[in-house]
């Protein structure tokens, strides 16, 4: 590989040029060997940052990362492959129902995924409040649990995959630069490329609670993504979705693995219900299954059938009670009328500080954190009336949700106007 000067790519980005693929495959390597510093690589990251990408650089950034690690391939399982990613949200479980849902039409559904950083949740997380599930597994497990097993697997995703990613994303954290669509979407697709699926489904969040706050700058993230994945010859489709409220009437580990369970019995929130089915209508639709009765499948047991095989199979006891925290700590409503807001950012930071989630990566989590809500944004509610109920096992942690959540619930004479939990849909640029 052709050697570069670090400080020569700097400046060509810096001065708002065009990385050439061999900077681009240098940089990257380099780095992750480590002979870029990190002080050079965050130069480099703000440049991009200011400068932007063009769809080119993007697109051999995104390469240069995969070919950093391993590739992983389920060809050998004999089931079509589908995944969805979720860019983060605030009640956001959908992880849960949807993966044993989609594997009950025989499409294997290989879901690696994160701890929860800040205000919004992990998926790993919430499963580790279940007594004896792991997250980590080996490939060959991996491969086992798709092929011959459930066919649905939630894990971690191993340190091979896209390490360069994985180094460059806790740089960017702490210089300011995670803000930037061309690297975030690198960052996603990195990762699901080279994860080996056949397909994919990304739910990229719109408001509050989501790293996207409005619609416009969504799209274009779900846009830079979905032809990143068709570059690839992964078949890649978006759905921009609505993260102003949390999505059901949890937020926290243990509290959100209940409600899924709920859904996966038939029931549950209408919005967790909504987005889960329609997410798997599209990830079935890919993967060859346009016909399937994702509804039925949640009536007639079938995908809590797999769900129970699923968190055996990764030593977790599907009967065992889950964890309760130690305090609770009821939010009542301040007068009479009809709830405006629940912003969904307040929600989470409140969760976070009660226990839910961690500053940084190695802060622990209480499993039994969180948030209960007792009324959705466009219902009557009367002064006094429970409108959420927090959860912790440390008494100082409720004063600090509680000032998270000032001004984030707005009561008033009449609703706002609602809209759907599916907002729009991005499909790959065939031009």
């Amino acid at each position: 590989m052709t050697a570069f000067d670090a400080v020569d790519v700097i400046r060509t980005k810096r001065d708002g040029g065009t990385l050439s693929r061999e900077q681009i495959d240098w940089v990257i390597d380099a780095y992750t060997r480590g002979s870029v510093g990190d002080e050079q690589m965050a130069a480099l990251a703000m440049a991009v940052f200011l400068r932007g990408m063009t769809r080119t650089e993007i697109v051999q950034w995104t390469d240069a990362m995969i070919r950093s690690g391993e590739r992983m391939d389920f060809g050998s399982i004999g089931r079509p492959t589908a995944d969805k990613h979720s860019t983060g949200g605030v009640g956001d479980k959908i992880t849960l129902p949807l993966a044993p849902l989609v594997a009950s039409f025989g499409v294997a559904v290989p879901q690696l995924s994160g701890r929860g950083l800040g205000h919004t949740g992990g998926t790993l997380d919430k499963l580790e409040s279940i007594p004896g599930w792991r997250a980590d597994l080996t490939n060959e497990e991996i491969l086992s649990q798709l092929g011959s097993g459930c066919g649905a697997v939630i894990c971690a995703a191993g340190a091979g995959l896209a390490p360069a990613d994985k180094k460059l994303y806790a740089l960017r954290d702490i210089t300011s630069t995670v803000d930037c669509i061309p690297l975030i979407a690198s960052s996603i697709m990195s990762k699901k490329i080279a994860e080996g699926t056949g397909s994919l489904v990304l739910d990229v969040k719109v408001g509050s609670g989501a790293f996207m706050k409005d619609v416009d700058s969504a799209r274009e993230l779900a846009r830079a993504m979905v032809d990143l994945g068709a570059d690839a010859g992964v078949e890649t489709v978006a759905l921009l979705t609505d993260m102003s409220t949390p999505l059901g009437l949890t937020v926290g580990n243990a509290l959100e693995v209940a409600e899924s369970v709920e859904v996966l019995a038939g029931g549950g929130p209408a919005d967790v219900v909504e987005l889960t089915v329609a997410l798997a209508r599209k990830m079935l639709e890919m993967a060859g299954r346009p016909d399937a009765d994702v509804e039925e499948a949640l009536k007639d047991g079938r995908a809590m059938d797999v769900w129970r095989e699923m968190i055996r199979q990764q030593g977790g006891d599907p009967d065992a009670p889950l964890p309760t925290s130690a305090l609770t700590h009821t939010v009542v409503a301040e007068g009479d009328g009809v709830l405006r807001t629940l912003d969904a950012l307040a929600v989470g930071v409140a969760s976070w500080r009660l226990g839910a989630g961690r500053a940084v990566k190695s802060d622990p989590v209480q499993a039994g954190a969180g948030i209960e809500i007792h009324a959705k944004p466009g219902d009557a509610v009367r002064r006094g009336q429970p409108l959420l109920t927090l959860h912790t096992d440390d008494e100082w942690r409720i004063p600090r949700a509680l000032e998270a959540l000032a001004g984030g619930i707005e009561i008033g004479a009449e609703a706002v106007a609602a809209r759907g939990v599916v907002l729009d849909e991005v499909v790959a640029d065939r031009g």
